[in-house]
């Protein structure tokens, strides 16, 4: 049976804890997809299309990933793409309140879909993307955050972050 885990969120933008989460996914799962939410009520900085691009720059030479992205419920989404697993991230115990509820609402919703948490390495576990674009709207380093491609993207975004980034 193939293990098919679909990996969503906003991603905006993506950051090391994602990529983290994503390469752990892949040696877990058969296939992994990457699925960019429609999200308006998060007022997202990139457009869903710069989100998909960023991911499959960073996922490029990755063998069973896909990025995607959806809109509408998450549960159809899976359901259309015949996976069973929804892989979510949790960093700290707040996101799990969110996360459990949202784990069994969609097994209601479908209760052949397992919902597995994952914790990113504790050297990212206090990353947000939201944090990220507060530090890049100030002009603080963000390259121990994020990948390049992220930051190239920020700073097109109009935003004048530092580049302090060592060799990757």
């Amino acid at each position: 049976m193939n293990k098919i885990a679909i990996y969503p969120g906003t991603f905006d933008p993506v950051t090391h804890g994602h990529v983290d989460l994503i390469k752990r996914g892949i040696k877990t799962f058969d296939r992994l997809i990457v699925a960019v939410a429609h999200n308006p009520d998060k007022n997202p900085l990139f457009t869903v299309s710069e989100r998909v691009d960023m991911l499959k720059e960073i996922t490029k030479g990755m063998s069973n990933v896909e990025i995607d992205d959806f809109g509408g419920l998450l549960i159809d989404y899976v359901r259309i793409k015949g996976a069973n697993v929804v892989l979510r991230g949790i960093r700290a115990f707040s996101d799990f309140e969110y996360e459990f509820q949202m784990a069994l609402i969609n097994r209601k919703l479908s209760p052949k879909t397992e919902t597995i948490f994952m914790m990113p390495n504790e050297s990212f576990s206090y990353v947000s993307s939201k944090i990220i674009k507060q530090i890049a709207s100030m002009q603080g380093d963000i390259s121990k955050f994020v990948p390049k491609v992220v930051e190239e993207y920020l700073k097109q975004a109009g935003l004048r972050i530092k580049t302090l980034r060592s060799k990757d």
